[in-house]
């Protein structure tokens, strides 16, 4: 049989582990001062670009995009090529993967710390970089496609059914996750397409799937490639993985109304989403143990082997992040941990566990092999993967505890009826000891990742350049009947990529289809109340600034049915008092109280003061001070006419002249407020003050009407407002 000669290309796969491990430092680094705002919010007071609200967003990206992205295409890469016995279909596609994925990062880490997002959980980059997200993703996806149509290999190992499930659900996801209309060719605002509840039901099929297929599938990829490669033993069962594979990415698509229970979506809905989370503990068990069964016969080595102790770790995390998921979509569970730091807990296992061990020991496994040498010090690896895990012990008890805190204390009530912690304070005092204990385990993780830069770079050091890898294997022969008898469904399957791929899309696009086109033609499901209407050209400005700022890291807009919800906070939400929410705003977390009625609660004065310096309204709070938001400068509405026929485009209500009358409903709407903030005789002497300094410095003075803070108050006081009796 004639052999073939040709080059592996190890320099793009180098080129991904290189940003991997780069942007894992960035990622890790920014989630530490997170954790640290917490224990102290003045950390970073006045510098906008560096608070909570901002950081937050830029965090979860870096890590789970350019830390975990990078590396999951270094690995699919590498894997692909020596499974399917072929260079890459493309070098071309290759760098364009590369250099395009990298240029989103970059264009992510200056865009979310100036506050430019969609406020869409996992989803916050604006359009042109979702736009480039897409074309980026595609170019991967066809050179994946052309390379196993080439390749020198007749069935396609079970690694490559995860990537290519990877590719068709990411594609799927993302471009309906994402439609979204521009304000303008020339800025970086837009609107969702969706409104309100159907809005949270696409998102958060989005943002469930995107744990599930970008955060999931391609992992189990890895895990199917590495941990039989680092054991030097073969996958537990093959049959195994084939349930694994059909029925995880069946199952999954399903799950994600579970995020959305007890809120305003329909109950239908809400149940599918929990019948199917159950039902995936199976084949995510099923992965797990085929996984961890691969490694029997060589615990001996595992011991020894820092590589293989990081993926047992990570598969372990990967049952239990796998296990806990169906239970939190229990009802009755889902009802004490939502809104709580217990979500923060379970992501967590899942992302420093599951995601980073397997990261890490695919560094650890492929620079020393592609170099040519060995690792520099497996002490070294060894100290990181105990420090590690270490670091994920800290940080998540701490967080299972606050959140088991948090669900007991703002559901406890006294005899007469009336709530024991009445003040949400109370409850966030209590937190402090975890979130330090959360700050120190964040520490150490990160620790570890250091302790990897440099026995990387001391591993490059020592060994070869890392260039294209020569080898060779006979070319793809035709198959012959007799080669065809006893051949099964799936053995034919994995030899028709083409059919496969059909196949897996058809597999993944069922649960999306039944759940998401019912809310989006059926008005039944949205009752609507004919006492809520659009926002005013203020509010809407308003709003966009409380996007910007992120407050919908902190609070939610989702007062739930329950007892102590409503006597904290008032009547439960109804579907269609957002129906003008473009995009909708209820939250994952309230690390400060729920905002849906908050409207009129306090004066004009209270909410100027909080956003000044929480402190002096709330003692003890950990909120940031927001303190540009009262610069001296005005708040821009050069884009309201845009933004209002945006969204007249989208199905909000405004006429013409309401349109036209914009900025005049803006003037007349902040001068009340600002009357309203001269009641304040402390207000009125600083306010005096800083006309007089900007007189005595030659500087234009800008009334406090035309400011942002005022467009923000105005916002926050109309939440909830449009069904609340009249007096």
């Amino acid at each position: 049989m004639e052999m073939q000669q040709f080059y592996y290309d190890n320099k793009i796969v180098r080129n991904f582990l290189y940003a991997s491990i780069a942007f894992g430092v960035i990622g890790m680094l920014v989630g530490l001062l997170v954790a640290f705002l917490y224990l102290f919010p003045q950390l970073t007071d006045g510098i906008s670009w560096l608070s909570y609200g901002r950081l937050r967003p830029l965090h979860t990206n870096a890590v789970i995009f350019a830390f975990v992205g990078n590396g999951v295409f270094a690995g699919s890469y590498y894997s692909m090529q020596r499974l399917l016995k072929t260079r890459m279909y493309s070098d071309f596609l290759s760098k364009f993967n590369f250099w395009g994925w990298q240029l989103i990062i970059l264009g992510a880490a200056i865009t979310l710390p100036l506050g430019y997002t969609s406020s869409k959980e996992y989803a916050e980059l604006e359009w042109p970089f979702d736009i480039a997200i897409a074309l980026v993703w595609v170019a991967y996806g066809v050179n994946m496609i052309g390379t196993i149509i080439k390749r020198r290999e007749r069935h396609i190992y079970v690694a490559i059914w995860f990537y290519i499930a990877t590719f068709v659900a990411i594609a799927l996801l993302h471009i309906f996750n994402n439609l979204e209309l521009p304000v303008s060719f020339s800025s970086l605002k837009s609107y969702s397409v969706y409104a309100g509840v159907q809005d949270a039901l696409v998102q958060w099929w989005y943002g469930h799937n995107a744990v599930a297929f970008f955060l999931t599938t391609p992992i189990l990829g890895l895990m199917y490639y590495f941990v039989p490669k680092a054991a030097n033993r073969p996958v537990y069962s093959y049959r195994l993985s084939i349930i694994h594979f059909w029925s995880l990415i069946f199952i999954y698509i399903w799950a994600g109304p579970h995020h959305l229970l007890y809120s305003t979506l329909p109950d239908w809905a809400q149940n599918l989403g929990v019948v199917f989370s159950v039902m995936l503990i199976a084949p995510s068990w099923g992965g797990m143990i085929n996984g961890l069964l691969t490694l029997r016969g060589v615990w001996d080595k595992v011991r020894e082997d820092a590589v293989l102790k990081f993926f047992v770790v990570a598969i372990t995390a990967y049952g239990m992040s796998t296990f806990e998921g169906p239970m939190l979509s229990l009802k009755n569970v889902n009802a004490i941990a939502h809104f709580t730091d217990w979500i923060v807990a379970h992501v967590h296992v899942g992302t420093l566990g599951w995601n980073g061990f397997i990261m890490f020991g695919m560094i650890y496994y492929l620079i020393p092999r592609m170099a040519k040498t060995t690792l520099y010090s497996d002490k070294l690896a060894n100290f990181h993967f105990w420090i590690g895990t270490l670091g994920i012990i800290l940080y998540v008890l701490p967080m299972y505890v606050a959140g088991f805190t948090q669900a007991s204390m703002w559901k406890q009530f006294n005899p007469d009826g009336s709530l024991v912690y009445g003040n949400f304070l109370e409850t966030v005092t209590q937190l402090i000891p975890m979130y330090w204990i959360r700050a120190t385990g964040g520490t150490l993780y990160f620790v570890g990742i250091i302790v990897l830069v440099y026995n990387i770079i001391q591993t490059i050091r020592q060994g070869s350049s890392i260039e294209d890898e020569l080898a060779e294997a006979p070319a793809l022969s035709r198959i012959s009947p007799h080669q065809l008898k006893g051949e099964t469904w799936h053995s034919w399957l994995e030899r028709k990529p083409v059919q496969f791929t059909l196949l897996t899309t058809v597999a993944v696009a069922i649960g999306g289809i039944i759940q998401i086109v019912p809310m989006l033609i059926v008005k039944s499901n949205i009752p609507t109340i004919a006492s809520v209407k659009p926002y005013t050209p203020l509010e809407i400005q308003g709003r966009d600034i409380y996007i910007r700022e992120g407050c919908n890291n902190c609070h939610s807009q989702m007062i739930r049915p329950f007892r102590s919800e409503t006597a904290r906070y008032g009547d439960y939400s109804k579907s269609g008092e957002y129906v003008y929410d473009h995009p909708f705003l209820w939250g994952s977390k309230r690390t400060g109280p729920d905002l849906h009625r908050l409207g009129g609660k306090y004066n004009d004065n209270w909410h100027f003061n909080h956003m000044w310096d929480p402190r002096s309204t709330s003692s003890n709070s950990i909120m940031p001070p927001y303190k540009w938001l009262y610069d001296n400068k005005a708040i821009d509405n050069s884009l309201i006419e845009d933004k209002m026929k945006t969204l007249v485009k989208i199905g909000v209500p405004y006429t013409d002249q309401d349109i036209s009358n914009a900025r005049k409903s803006i003037e007349d709407q902040s001068s009340k407020i600002e009357a309203n903030l001269h009641q304040d005789p402390d207000f009125v002497k600083s306010y005096e003050d800083s006309k007089k300094n900007a007189a005595a410095r030659g500087e234009k003075f800008v009334p406090m009407k035309d400011r942002e803070i005022v467009a923000l108050i105005a916002y926050l006081q109309r939440l909830g407002t449009d069904t609340k009796p009249k007096k």
